[in-house]
């Protein structure tokens, strides 16, 4: 139907399993998992400091130069999570919630700068659509383990159903189908720039919605994270 082949060469099959095993299984869910026992504000923060992980896993694995702005970008980058997750008498559980946000981060940076590594034969569709089947096929298991079938009925009420597919389509493989063609367009580094997006737009969100609160050590943590990223871009450039 879009005149493309499907077929993928034996050799790429690791990488493209890794890629959603890593970036669409392991990294949402922790992104799910940490938003939940934290709030939508750090969740917005602190996975965006994933262009400054970016930088470390460019260099390590495409061998892209790191330079003295960049480390400092992601020492930034670093302390600024501290900030927001919190340290000393912090809730456990949202402190908990704040460490897998930062396995979020780290989780999908490695999977952006793998992408890269995939052969520009294949269209971002296809890389996607694999990627996204992958994970699937690891996560439907603990997907049912956990289900509750005597709660099956508040899947049926139209207002879940519409969130669930917000997320599945909208907030899942068009996103992830666009965030793949970016990042096969751009170098790594400069590809982190558009997460200044989602840490504006989920700390809005989750104070009109939610009735969140900004502390001060939020703030500060914002500020040195975005800072961090402003400077591995900068860096880049």
């Amino acid at each position: 139907m879009t005149g493309q082949s499907w077929q993928i060469k034996k050799r790429d099959i690791p990488l493209l399993v890794g890629i959603g095993i890593i970036g669409y299984f392991f990294s949402i869910w922790a992104q799910f998992f940490g938003t939940k026992y934290s709030s939508a504000q750090m969740g917005a923060v602190v996975t965006s400091a994933t262009p400054a992980f970016m930088v470390t896993f460019a260099y390590a694995i495409l061998k892209e130069k790191i330079t003295t702005k960049k480390l400092i970008a992601v020492l930034l980058a670093t302390i600024g999570v501290l900030f927001v997750v919190g340290i000393g008498d912090v809730n456990k559980d949202f402190q908990l919630g704040g460490i897998a946000l930062v396995f979020a981060a780290l989780s999908w940076a490695l999977m952006s700068v793998l992408i890269k590594k995939v052969p520009k034969e294949y269209s971002q569709l296809v890389v996607t659509t694999y990627a996204i089947l992958s994970a699937t096929i690891v996560i439907t298991p603990f997907s049912i383990s956990q289900f509750k079938y005597e709660e099956l009925y508040l899947l049926l009420q139209p207002t879940i159903i519409l969130g669930v597919l917000y997320i599945g389509v909208a907030a899942t493989a068009i996103a992830f189908l666009f965030w793949n063609k970016g990042m096969q367009l751009v170098d790594a580094s400069r590809g982190g720039v558009y997460f200044f997006f989602q840490p504006l737009v989920g700390t809005f969100l989750g104070w009109f919605f939610l009735d969140e609160q900004i502390g001060f050590g939020f703030c500060v943590g914002a500020f040195l994270i975005l800072s961090g990223v402003l400077l591995a871009i900068k860096a880049e450039n």
